[in-house]
């Protein structure tokens, strides 16, 4: 399977809905050898190594996740990965502590791992190399004990420059298929600010110098304009580098700095899906 690094794209499209995310179902990754081929051509030409290095997936693209993978790898043999942030685990819960040789079934535990909702078969891979490499895991992703209380918040508001807020606003009303009720719209943006949040508090807390923090998440939340860029600490160095499946631009240039692209997906109607699912 080609994968090729361009450096094109535009605007991204409506979050897929919450709801969703459990369902997302993918062939697990194969061979990532193609991907580290395209993946050596692109980081080398960096200048150094950033501090923080986002990596936005579309869900159910196995393509992106061998990118994962072969991202780890590269980056752990040049022995300039610091850590690795997930949003597929909880914040507060790590790797730190297991040594290289721990199981499949320690990494699950120690990270409090959601299969059903992050299949593990699709993420393993990453996780493991980095583990084997010597590399602490951690989750970053909010709580959902947490997130009644931060619907309820609006400090979460004023983060974002208004038009930024709108983005995030307009995000949510079409990835939920345009279902949710106007007034359900600013609580659920405040959780992906809160999400965006909390990734890029464990991210700084693994910063060292010289080296790259890896940063592991869905595409909207790595934007630079309205994602986890915009937490991040005042100098911190930064790359964002999209999946794109298919040739179907999904970032616009001023929010990533590469574009990671692999085969386009069968076609599938979320939105049938998704009204199906709250018919139930």
């Amino acid at each position: 399977m080609q994968i090729n690094v361009i450096r094109t794209g535009g605007w991204l499209p409506g979050l897929l809905g919450l709801a969703l995310l459990a369902g997302c179902a993918s062939q697990a990754p194969q061979n990532s050898a193609s991907a580290n081929a395209e993946l050596d051509r692109s980081t080398m030409s960096l200048a150094e190594a950033p501090d923080v290095l986002l990596l936005g997936e579309q869900h159910d693209a196995a393509a992106h996740q061998a990118w994962q993978q072969a991202t780890v790898a590269h980056w752990a043999a040049r022995r300039q990965l610091a850590a690795v942030v997930l949003e597929m685990a909880d914040a507060g819960h790590s790797t730190q502590g297991l040594a290289p040789s721990a199981s499949e079934a320690q990494v699950q535990q120690a990270l409090a791992w959601n299969d059903k909702g992050w299949p593990w078969r699709h993420y393993g891979p990453a996780v493991m190399t980095a583990v084997q490499a010597g590399v602490p895991v951690l989750g970053g992703n909010l709580p959902r004990a947490q997130m009644r209380d931060v619907m309820q918040q609006t400090r979460w508001d004023s983060h974002l420059p208004a038009a930024a807020w709108q983005r995030q606003l307009d995000a949510i009303a079409d990835g939920h298929c345009g279902l949710l009720p106007e007034g359900q719209l600013a609580p659920m943006a405040r959780i992906q600010l809160a999400k965006d949040d909390s990734m890029a508090q464990a991210a700084t807390a693994q910063l060292q110098p010289g080296k790259t923090v890896l940063l592991i998440a869905g595409r909207g939340h790595v934007l630079r304009s309205i994602g986890i860029p915009t937490w991040l600490p005042a100098g911190t160095r930064s790359v964002v580098a999209i999946g794109q499946a298919g040739s179907q631009a999904q970032a616009d240039t001023a929010d990533r700095d590469w574009v990671h692209s692999t085969p386009a997906l069968p076609a599938q109607d979320h939105c049938a899906a998704l009204r199906e699912k709250w018919k139930k």
